[in-house]
């Protein structure tokens, strides 16, 4: 499977290691099989594992209360969860859970200590990922508070496009499946105003929608509803 990168930073976490250092980090742990639906890390349990990404997508979702979640992130083939926890620092703050047919490695504190250890240049990458993820969740949240819903909607179809997109007759496919409720989480808006919004993409033609999977037929017009520059062809 491909692995996603965008403007954004959204490398996934493999590829930003050398390709020795890539073969010896996916030889860690052991390798596990999940099915659409399967939860991989519970939120609020001590399990100090990382979580390696090798094929298929996972949603990163948070309680809100007791009969709410909101979804956080999504994450690809490449992507480590469960970084924070591994290192130490508290129980799991989320729960993620596969999208699909997922294979992943499960990978001890112990042997993960031990491996970066005896690596600094891939315990250096690590914590860049995870600066990285920072750095966008501030960036979310400023947009989250600095733009209308339609344009924090468009940023995040532009978003999913560049990290998960894939051609099919002229259009990029997103290879999520994203109910309305799960737009409305990742872009802070209520379920309502994100329905109007993609009507309003979709009366334009800019995207289109079939059975949860969204297509985006016209990235130009979406950079340009997302506020962002339009690169040159």
């Amino acid at each position: 499977m491909m692995h996603g990168s965008n403007p954004n930073g959204r490398a996934a976490f493999l590829d930003t290691l050398s390709p020795e250092a890539r073969a010896a980090f996916t030889r860690l742990g052991t390798r596990r099989r999940y099915a659409v639906g399967d939860v991989l890390i519970h939120e609020g349990d001590h399990a100090q594992e990382l979580v390696v990404l090798h094929e298929g997508l996972v949603k990163v979702t948070a309680r809100l209360d007791r009969d709410r979640a909101s979804l956080m992130d999504i994450r690809i083939a490449g992507d480590v969860v469960g970084e924070v926890a591994a290192m130490g620092a508290g129980p799991r703050s989320a729960t993620v859970t596969a999208c699909g047919d997922v294979v992943a490695t499960v990978v001890p504190r112990n042997e993960l200590e031990a491996f970066l250890l005896a690596r600094p240049e891939t315990s250096l990458s690590l914590i860049r990922f995870v600066c990285g993820r920072l750095r966008r969740s501030d960036r979310l949240r400023l947009e989250l508070g600095g733009y209308p819903v339609p344009v924090r909607l468009a940023r995040v179809l532009v978003e999913l496009a560049a990290t998960y997109g894939q051609p099919e007759r002229n259009s990029l496919r997103i290879d999520v499946n994203l109910t309305q409720p799960e737009f409305a989480a990742l872009t802070g808006a209520r379920t309502r105003s994100v329905h109007q919004a993609l009507a309003r993409l979709r009366d334009k033609n800019i995207i289109s929608t079939d059975s949860r999977k969204t297509y985006v037929r016209d990235l130009v017009s979406l950079r340009k509803a997302a506020r962002l520059s339009v690169p040159v062809a």
